[in-house]
């Protein structure tokens, strides 16, 4: 028998079984929840309603939502994707060079989706202007499911795209750390009281280099704007908690390769910061390298139009935006369903091989315009809505429709503002018994698992690569019968990948 699962059977059997009953894993609580404080495992608190004095409050700390335990992931499919994920930044850079190719693809979209609209006309005025940046830096993660339908035991279990994220890309720090908070409880407690029968061992839980890759890429292009004495704008959202992902990058920079984080958002951009100079962009006297975006993908980041004046300083100016305009655009749903269409990513892949690659990790995509495609996805959508996602162009969770809710949302629609969505395959994932710890209590829940590739890239101002590698990764867990919503929102827990 091999030594790691071949099969959906093999996989789906020899996946461990987690006790289920909270009650007798109560002596777990306090060791995780002290661990994670101790390691800086921690969200800011919610918001409170509280009428009474709470400045304190804003700096208040709760621990992360995390998995007890690992969670399975086939072994060969994460070496799989790990293993891509180079020539994954390597395509979606090519795509972000090709102007004809963003701009064709994009004004598909029509009117339909303004908030994409908007980025795009950006990118256009940008490019009119000729602002010319010193590199460019890609902070990508790519997300997967794992394909693995109990209907079909002889099949081999399959990681499949959900999506490719080239802005914000979030828990790169986190997760590191809980794939360290689960090799510490394994090692302390080999887990005896949750493992029914069978066993963890720790060459199972892969090393992850998430903690330290994101700095590093950024620190490779900060040397490359060629001013040591400049400073990393870090784009944040007001009232954000996952603040302490976001500092231990932070810590990174200043601690490896000494370089000033200055933290602000898109409005305070906007009164903070000038250009003078050669285009250069300013924060009081301080000259800014790279503005590093952990906000900016969705709608909600811009509530004014001081928030879209804050960003086109940024991108008007000399200094590296982290992602450029063209990334973020090559990372909507459009791109992505287009890109499934034959012979589109041998557009940019000249290897055959590597481009078949990239390709078994997609499932179905199809556009919902009025195109003949389009109109036989959207009433394959209606028929069986069970077999689809629909997606809108957006980041960040909570979008998506499946299910009933799809022919309730098409049938709202006009055929102008379908052109905005497309439709995927659904993944079928399958569930797994695992034991969820959130604000100090223990969940037993059927889960489904998202595995994600962090991919960094580095190009200086004439294309030349620095810096291609993958990243590290992460793995977020939520209740099987939640479709959508993040970690932060409360809906899933961060977790680390156990290797089957």
């Amino acid at each position: 028998m091999s030594k790691f699962a071949t099969t959906n059977r093999e996989f789906l059997s020899r996946r461990p079984q987690y006790v289920q009953a909270a009650s007798e894993l109560r002596g777990y609580i306090e060791t995780a929840v002290d661990w994670e404080a101790t390691h800086g495992l921690l969200f800011r608190a919610p918001p409170s309603d509280a009428t009474a004095s709470t400045d304190w409050l804003q700096a208040a700390l709760v621990p992360a939502p995390i998995a007890l335990a690992p969670s399975p992931v086939p072994r060969s499919e994460f070496d799989r994707v790990v293993a891509l994920q180079p020539a994954l930044n390597q395509l979606f850079d090519r795509i972000s060079r090709d102007h004809d190719f963003l701009v064709n693809t994009l004004q598909s979209l029509g009117t339909a989706d303004e908030f994409t609209s908007r980025v795009f006309e950006m990118y256009l005025k940008q490019t009119a202007l000729g602002a010319i940046k010193p590199a460019v830096i890609g902070i990508h993660r790519s997300d997967y499911l794992i394909h693995a339908p109990e209907s079909e035991p002889n099949s081999k279990p399959r990681a499949k795209q959900v999506e490719f994220n080239t802005i914000a890309a979030s828990f790169a720090s986190l997760s590191a750390v809980v794939g360290d908070f689960h090799r510490f409880m394994l090692a302390r407690t080999g887990y005896k009281d949750l493992l029914k029968p069978g066993r963890i061992d720790a060459d199972q839980l892969p090393p992850n280099e998430s903690l330290t890759s994101i700095g590093d890429g950024i620190a490779a292009g900060f040397a490359l704007y060629g001013q040591p004495n400049a400073v990393v704008i870090m784009v944040v959202q007001p009232g954000e908690r996952n603040v302490y992902d976001q500092r231990f990058i932070e810590q990174r920079l200043w601690e490896r390769h000494h370089i000033s984080v200055v933290r602000l958002s898109f409005a305070e951009i906007r009164d903070k910061c000038a250009i003078r100079d050669d285009s250069r962009l300013f924060i009081g006297d301080q000259e800014v390298a790279v503005a590093y975006y952990r906000s900016g993908y969705a709608p909600t980041d811009f509530p004014t139009e001081k928030e879209w004046d804050g960003r086109w300083l940024v991108e008007k100016s000399r200094a590296i935006s982290v992602p450029n305009l063209a990334y973020h655009l090559a990372g909507c749903k459009k791109i992505q369903q287009v890109l499934a269409q034959p012979g589109v990513v041998e557009r940019f892949i000249d290897d055959q091989e590597t481009a078949q690659q990239i390709r078994e990790c997609f499932v179905g995509l199809y556009p919902l315009d009025s195109s003949p495609d389009g109109q036989k996805a959207f009433e394959a959508a209606l028929n069986n809505p069970h077999n689809y996602v629909v997606k809108p162009q957006r980041e960040g969770g909570g979008y998506n429709s499946y299910g009933d809710d799809i022919p309730k949302l098409l049938g709202s629609l006009s055929e102008e503002e379908r052109k905005g969505y497309i439709l995927m395959d659904l993944i079928r994932a399958p569930g797994f018994n695992s034991m969820l710890l959130r604000n100090g209590e223990l969940f037993p829940a059927e889960v489904v698992s998202e595995l994600g590739i962090y991919g960094i890239w580095v190009s200086d101002a004439q294309g030349n690569v620095v810096v291609n590698r993958h990243g590290g990764h992460l793995l977020r867990t939520k209740a099987s019968d939640i479709r959508e919503g993040g970690v932060a929102a409360g809906f899933a827990v961060i977790d680390s990948p156990l290797l089957i």
